[in-house]
C-alpha cells in the first residue's frame, strides 16, 4: 500500500507540472488521458468525455478502441460513461456482469476486449463536465481503491485546470486593458495635433476622426495612428530642411 501511495504522490507531482507547462486545454486533457493510466495500475486505456450545449463527445483519449466504445454510447445515447458525465456518480464495472443495463456498450467492449471500466465524474465549471473513464482488459471490474485513486486523481486535474482558465482569463482582461489604453493614448494624440492645427475644440477634433473612421472603414484607432504618424513625418521632414 505504501509504494502505491509513493507512485500516486510521484504521478500527481508529474500531473501538474504537465498542466502547468502547457497551454491549451485540449493538450491538457490529452496528458491527463496518459497520466490516468499511469496513476491506475489495472487501467489498459483511458478517454475523456465532455458535455457541451447537451452534446457529448470524446475530448482525449489514448488508444483509438477507448474512442470508439465512447461513440457506441453516445449513439444509444446510455452507458456506464454517460452516466458518471450526467449524474456525478461514480461507475465501477465489470463488463460481463452489465449486459442486461447497457448492451449496446458490452457488446463493444467485449469485441475490443475490454472487461473492467470505470468512470469518475469531472467537473472544472460550466464550460467542461463530463468523466474521465478507464478501461481494462482484464474482468476485475476494478477495485475500491482504484475508485479512490482516480477520484483524487480527478480532483487534482480540476483544480489545475481551474486554476490554468483563472489565469488565462486574467491574461485576457490585462490584454484588453492595455490595448484599451494605448488606443486612448493614440485617439488622445491624435486629437490633441488636430486641436492644435485646426484651432478646434476637443469635441470638434474627436468629430473630424469618427467621420474620417466612418468614411474610410477603418477603425477610429488606425485612423488617429495613421494621423499621428504623417503628422510627426511632416515635422520631421520640416525640421531636416
Amino acid at each position: 500500500m505504501a509504494e502505491r501511495v509513493d507512485e500516486l504522490n510521484a504521478v500527481l507531482a508529474d500531473l501538474v507540472g504537465v498542466l502547468e507547462s502547457m497551454s491549451d486545454t485540449p493538450g491538457l486533457l490529452e496528458a491527463v488521458c496518459g497520466e490516468a493510466v499511469r496513476v491506475v495500475p489495472d487501467a489498459d486505456l483511458a478517454s475523456i468525455l465532455v458535455v457541451r450545449d447537451g452534446v457529448t463527445q470524446t475530448a482525449a483519449f489514448t488508444d483509438e478502441r477507448a474512442r470508439r466504445i465512447d461513440d457506441v454510447q453516445y449513439a444509444a445515447g446510455d452507458g456506464p460513461g454517460l452516466l458518471a458525465a450526467l449524474t456525478g456518480e461514480v461507475v465501477r464495472v465489470a463488463v460481463a456482469e452489465t449486459g442486461d443495463q447497457w448492451p449496446e456498450f458490452v457488446a463493444a467492449a467485449k469485441d475490443l476486449g475490454v472487461g473492467s471500466y470505470l468512470a469518475v465524474p469531472l467537473r472544472v465549471d460550466d464550460t467542461l463536465v463530463g468523466a474521465i473513464t478507464l478501461f481494462g482488459f482484464e474482468t476485475h471490474g476494478y477495485h475500491e481503491f482504484d475508485t479512490k485513486v482516480l477520484r483524487l486523481f480527478t480532483l487534482c486535474v480540476e483544480t489545475v485546470l481551474r486554476l490554468t482558465r483563472r489565469y488565462r482569463e486574467a491574461r485576457r482582461l490585462a490584454d484588453e486593458l492595455r490595448n484599451a489604453m494605448e488606443t486612448r493614448a493614440v485617439i488622445e494624440q491624435a486629437k490633441g495635433m488636430l486641436m492644435l492645427i485646426h484651432r478646434v475644440t476637443e469635441d470638434a477634433a474627436m468629430h473630424r476622426l469618427i467621420v474620417e473612421s466612418q468614411h474610410t472603414n477603418i477603425k477610429l484607432r488606425d485612423v488617429a495612428a495613421r494621423f499621428t504618424k504623417r503628422m510627426s513625418s511632416a515635422d520631421g521632414g520640416t525640421a531636416r530642411h
